[in-house]
């Protein structure tokens, strides 16, 4: 009977494969994923993809719930909006572990009256 130890043992740990964010196209690093609902949540979305912090927020100051629901709800389809395109060639020259803060766009503040920074 051989010995374990001359057999050939599959290494338990595995390291943990990158994550390329879909819409800057740089590495995520895990304290700076998050999940977005393609189609948000509330209104029945289930599919998710893996982003980057500052781009998952980025959507969400950009963007309402129903215009994500119904225009929005790719990643091509968010690439292809000029302000978020804008976003993208902008943060896509930082560094993986680059974040911050995100300001609610002027386009969204028109939209619902409000005046609020954030």
């Amino acid at each position: 009977m051989a010995r374990k130890h001359r057999e050939k043992i599959a290494p338990w740990y595995q390291p943990p494969q990158d994550v390329i964010c879909p819409l800057c196209g740089r590495d995520i690093p895990e304290d700076q994923r998050d999940e977005h609902h393609l189609v948000p949540k509330s209104r029945g979305g289930r599919e998710t993809q893996t982003l980057h912090r500052i781009c998952h927020r980025q959507i969400h100051a950009l963007f309402s719930e129903g215009e994500l629901e119904t225009t929005y709800s790719t990643v091509d389809a968010l690439l292809g909006h000029p302000e978020m395109a804008k976003f993208v060639a902008w943060v896509a020259k930082k560094p993986p572990g680059f974040f911050d803060g995100t300001r609610r766009s002027n386009r969204r503040k028109e939209k619902n009256g409000s005046a609020s920074r954030w």
